[in-house]
């Protein structure tokens, strides 16, 4: 008898069809393929045409599918009923829930728009809930990005028109040498290993500096275990052994930085300041005519090292400045290699590799291009040395000057906007001056008076009142930290509740989860929350909150507006906002409803517009008062910033066919979907490179809406804004800062970046770094939700270093007691050998409170689960003079998460074996999800 194979399908039915969008499990914007089968979500996978992945997806885009099943996701819009933190809700109707919203807003509006504090969590449509905030006329707006990275994007912008991450990325083609700093595994992760996988693959090598070798690190040739908070140091240091060997290229120094602009040097107003033309240029010394000249002037030299005497003033170029602080044997490696944890000699390896790579493998590309001054090049310069650097050197309270400082070493090696090295994606690069400045006028029933955010060019753009108070209830743009450019989300509570400066009536919030993970302080802001004044009445009085899920926050608000899931909604991924470009073109990205709730939930921003109709906000209804948007997809077709540019640059025009600038077409998002989601214009071949700096980028970038008129600008590696502030602290000027910050101001506002200890006050006998990261599992707080996910990274334990774990007599799986001036916690404890001596870790957000998310009260994430958060403080420890000092960066505002020192001791394990401090369980109003989620699309 033969054998008999049985009938296999191999080729079952995945899907009746394919929609493509865009994913929302992290911020790569990532294009995916969603196979619908029986109407149902059935598998997600990457869109091979997407210029972001090219196909590839990770782990959190493939559970995408579970987000969308998640037992935690909020049903219908809710008021409270009971305390707050009860949460005791019951549901109301969409008609009443935005009637009730209208009857708190609107008399604010008429009265005093500032009461209300509008803030926004990970929503990446900053441009639309701003234009809201805008035009209700509130000062208090801002986004995440205050206690996130504010000081990489800052720094950059200040420095070289443009940052990391969605500003610009490695040429991962080109590159021979890439150097990462302090990384967050999971923002940009799938182009980053896409591009590590690259070089590696053609032998370049990889050196990561962080304190915690996992991820990226853990792959890296080189990995440097630094002390937290001393990159700036370490970089300066590289610096100082470049410029001393004379390693640094001079030629790109003198066309496209300031290092030859004239510095005032004598005492008195102007001191510090570039010396100008009567068209407010800087002047430089042209080498053929030995003359002060504008420095964009046809046929310019400008001269590196030649000084100008005016008046009995002598004038000194940039580049003098920088060879008297950077050569200072401060600066030696042996000066600095202990308090970096690195070696001397491994400092001047890595300086040495970096010259190597940069000047002995230049290469050039046979392409003509023309620059803003008339200049024409036969060839592209190639210098393959490319950096990337995120949170670990940027949530410091010395992150600013930090992120300074790596853009500087990028600078003098030539290695930013060159083949090989690092490239911009538009829209950027952009000057400062292509900003807007903050604004903070209101005037009730009216807009405010400009854009909330923006980038202060001196004292005269703080956002104050007539008073020297501050205008803002985070006290963005104020002397505490005048160049907050994102607001400072992690304050608005603390100081709400303070009364400091002022009290606010409504909190409105969207996905931030401020009461859990969110906010520094944990316990402390629960309790504000939750506070009440002697009449009996809430601090903060009222507060809209909303999310998708039953996070944390739900319990402490008074009215929920439930979000969709990203599959359900509309969102624009846009060049007005935080876009999917690459190096080489153009891009922006829609999502669009593949599927349609099945629950009573409405996606926030059509819910903004539909709160904006009722309330007659002017840049949403007409002067007859009838709504200008339905919705947000409505919003995003047929909004117009200004004339011919919307939120979305493709296929405008009534046709379709016109890119960037253009009249609005009623089927532009049909027009996204027929293309994947997505649509990308490619860069010139001429104007792919030298952007800042390039004739035919420049008028490129005119014709794509990206600037009103061509921006070429110099790299600032002199910061005259900065020196701005120190004059005032200096005592000149009409904006004078109050004197206990004169000190500060001058210290810290170098216009060269410098270093500085972060050691907070207070922290004697805190010894030990206590840092987190997140894993590339995970995004934020809402991936530890995910029945996927949570198989990952369902616990935490704290990761402690070999020495560390000797000296306390433990071993894996015992507790330790972490203490730090503000709090305690109990936790199990992990040994890592690849792990800086006297840094402890752990995976943050993984904690989660009984309660929330639809979690048993025996899942791990309740139980084993943690965060270091209950031991950091929004507040620096008193300093004896009756101030509040926020535990930010000076300059910007930063939250510094990563400064936090900490006591280790061994401990005994808890009773019930539960990570400690262990919170009262909160009522959900979605309840608890099922013990197995057992889920299945069609047959």
């Amino acid at each position: 008898m033969t054998h008999q194979q049985p009938i296999l399908d191999t080729s079952p039915k995945v899907s009746d069809e394919v929609r493509k969008t865009t994913c929302y499990m992290c911020a790569c914007r990532c294009g995916i393929n969603v196979h619908m089968k029986d109407g149902k979500v059935a598998y997600i996978e990457g869109n091979r045409d997407h210029p972001v992945n090219k196909g590839v997806l990770c782990a959190k885009g493939s559970a995408g599918i579970m987000q969308v099943n998640a037992p935690s996701r909020l049903r219908a819009p809710l008021k409270r009923v009971g305390p707050r933190g009860s949460g005791e809700f019951e549901e109301i109707s969409w008609d009443e829930a935005l009637d009730i919203a209208v009857g708190w807003l609107k008399p604010l509006r008429e009265d005093n728009p500032e009461k209300l504090a509008f803030f926004t969590g990970r929503d990446q449509s900053q441009s639309f809930t701003s234009f809201w905030a805008q035009n209700f006329g509130t000062c208090n707006y801002a986004a995440h990005g205050g206690f996130c990275s504010v000081n990489m994007a800052a720094g950059g912008i200040y420095t070289m028109g443009g940052a990391f991450w969605e500003f610009g990325q490695p040429d991962w083609d080109r590159t021979k040498l890439f150097m990462l700093f302090g990384v967050a595994e999971d923002h940009d992760s799938n182009p980053i290993k896409m591009g590590i996988g690259k070089i590696k693959a053609r032998g370049a090598r990889v050196i990561g500096v962080n304190p915690i070798r996992t991820g990226y690190n853990a792959v890296a040739d080189d990995w440097v275990g630094i002390t937290p908070g001393t990159d700036g140091l370490f970089i300066l240091s590289l610096i100082h052994v470049l410029m001393k060997a004379g390693k640094i290229d001079l030629d790109y120094l003198s066309r496209y930085t300031n290092a030859p602009v004239l510095v005032n040097a004598a005492e008195g107003p102007e001191n510090g300041l570039f010396l100008r033309d009567a068209d407010g240029k800087p002047l430089v010394i042209d080498r053929v005519t030995g003359q002060p000249t504008a420095f964009d002037k046809p046929g310019v030299r400008p001269d590196l090292t030649a000084t100008y005497e005016m008046d009995g003033i002598t004038h000194r170029p940039v580049f003098h400045l920088m060879a008297e602080k950077y050569l200072s044997d401060e600066y030696a490696p042996e000066a600095v290699a202990e308090e970096c944890g690195v070696p001397a000699s491994r400092i001047r390896a890595i300086a040495g590799e970096l010259a190597r790579v940069a000047f002995d493998e230049a290469f050039e590309l046979d392409q003509e291009w023309t620059d803003f001054r008339g200049e024409k090049h036969n060839k592209m310069i190639g210098r393959p040395v490319a950096m990337h650097a995120m949170r670990g050197v940027s949530a410091h309270a010395n992150g600013f000057q930090t992120c300074r400082a790596l853009h500087v070493l990028q600078i003098l090696l030539g290695t930013v906007e060159v083949p090989g090295g690092f490239r911009f994606k538009p829209p950027y690069p952009k000057p400062v001056e292509a900003h807007p400045t903050p604004h903070c006028k209101v005037t009730p029933n009216s807009p405010l008076d400009g854009p909330h955010l923006g980038f202060v060019r001196g004292p005269e753009d703080l956002a104050l009142k007539a008073d020297g108070s501050p205008a803002r209830i985070d006290k963005a743009f104020t002397w505490e930290n005048p160049m907050s450019s994102h607001g400072l989300m992690h304050m608005v509570i603390s100081n709400a509740h303070a009364g400091d400066p002022y009290n606010i009536d409504t909190l409105f919030m969207y996905m931030a989860n401020m009461s859990w993970n969110s906010t520094m302080n944990t316990k402390g802001v629960i309790e504000m929350l939750t506070d009440k004044d002697d009449n009996g009445d809430y601090v903060i009085p009222r507060i809209i909150y909303s999310d998708a899920y039953s996070s944390e926050m739900v319990a402490y608000a008074d009215l929920i507006l439930p979000d969709t899931t990203y599959l359900e909604r509309h969102d624009c991924i846009s060049l007005l906002d935080r876009p999917i470009c690459e190096a080489d073109g153009a891009a922006d990205a829609i999502r669009w409803p593949v599927i349609e709730p099945d629950r009573d939930v409405r996606g926030f921003q059509t819910v903004l517009i539909q709160l904006a109709n009722k309330l007659g906000l002017p840049g949403f209804t007409d002067e007859d008062g009838s709504a200008k948007y339905t919705d947000y997809a409505d919003y995003m077709v047929n909004h117009q910033r200004k004339p011919g540019i919307g939120p979305l640059a493709g296929f405008r025009g009534a046709d379709g066919s016109q890119v960037g600038r253009g009249d609005v077409n009623p089927n532009q998002l049909d027009r996204y979907i027929e293309n994947g989601g997505f649509y990308l214009e490619h860069i010139p071949d001429e104007a792919l490179f030298y952007k800042p700096w390039n004739a035919a980028y420049q008028d490129w970038a005119v014709g794509m809406g990206l600037y009103d008129s061509p921006q070429p600008y110099l790299f600032q590696l002199y910061s005259e804004p900065m020196r701005k502030f120190q004059l005032a602290a200096e005592g000149h000027g009409d904006r004078q800062p109050p004197d206990h910050l004169r000190d500060q101001i001058r210290q810290k506002m170098d216009p060269l970046p410098i270093w500085y200890e972060t050691d907070q006050t207070g922290n004697e006998g805190f010894t030990v770094n206590a840092l987190t990261q997140r894993p590339m599992a995970m995004y934020h707080s809402w991936g530890t939700q995910n029945a996927w996910l949570r198989q990952l990274h369902g616990r935490n334990p704290l990761y402690v270093p070999t020495k560390l774990m000797r000296e306390h007599g433990l071993k894996d799986g015992d507790w330790a007691k972490v203490s730090s001036p503000h709090g305690e916690i109990t936790v199990p404890v992990m040994e890592m050998a690849a792990l800086n001596d006297n840094t402890v870790w752990t995976w943050n957000a993984i904690g989660k409170r009984k309660g929330a998310w639809a979690l048993r009260p025996d899942a791990p994430e309740a139980t084993k689960g943690f965060l270091l958060n209950h031991l950091i403080h929004e507040l620096l420890p008193p300093k004896g003079d009756g101030l509040r000092w926020a535990n930010s960066d000076p300059i910007t505002g930063q939250a510094a998460w990563f400064d936090l020192k900490v006591k280790i001791e061994k401990a005994e394990a808890p009773a019930d074996a539960q990570s400690q401090p262990e919170f009262p369980p909160i009522k959900s109003p979605v309840g608890t999800g099922p013990k197995h989620l057992a889920w299945k699309v069609g047959k």
